[in-house]
């Protein structure tokens, strides 16, 4: 099967938070990239009422044969009872830095890693 990168998104609530579950992505072989954002202000719909929250976005660097992995780290350390995990596929790319997070996340098929 040929991994399809992929682009998956999710917020925190704090920076360290945020750092935390970046690092722990990297580190296990889960994505290639995470870039950590500046903090932003959410409104939502939640439980019959309008909220604001200042939250911290990640966007995550992956393939579609990592996914279920990140997917399963985010929802073990996120602290959201409902937490945004959004996957959007890459359709196009520079090639070489697609090949790159392929090749970064496939690094862990080798080792003990658990992703």
């Amino acid at each position: 099967m040929t991994a399809q990168p992929l682009l998956v998104l999710t917020t925190l609530p704090d920076p360290s938070i945020a750092e935390s579950i970046a690092r722990r992505l990297i580190d296990d072989g889960c994505a290639a990239c995470v870039s950590v954002g500046a903090p932003m202000l959410s409104l939502y719909h939640w439980r019959g009422k309008t909220e604001t929250a200042t939250e911290i976005p990640l966007t995550i660097k992956t393939t579609t044969l990592r996914y279920d992995a990140v997917e399963a780290l985010l929802r073990a350390l996120h602290p959201y009872e409902l937490p945004e995990i959004i996957a959007i596929p890459i359709t196009a790319g520079l090639t070489p830095y697609l090949h790159w997070i392929a090749a970064e996340t496939e690094r862990s098929k080798d080792s003990s890693l658990v992703c």
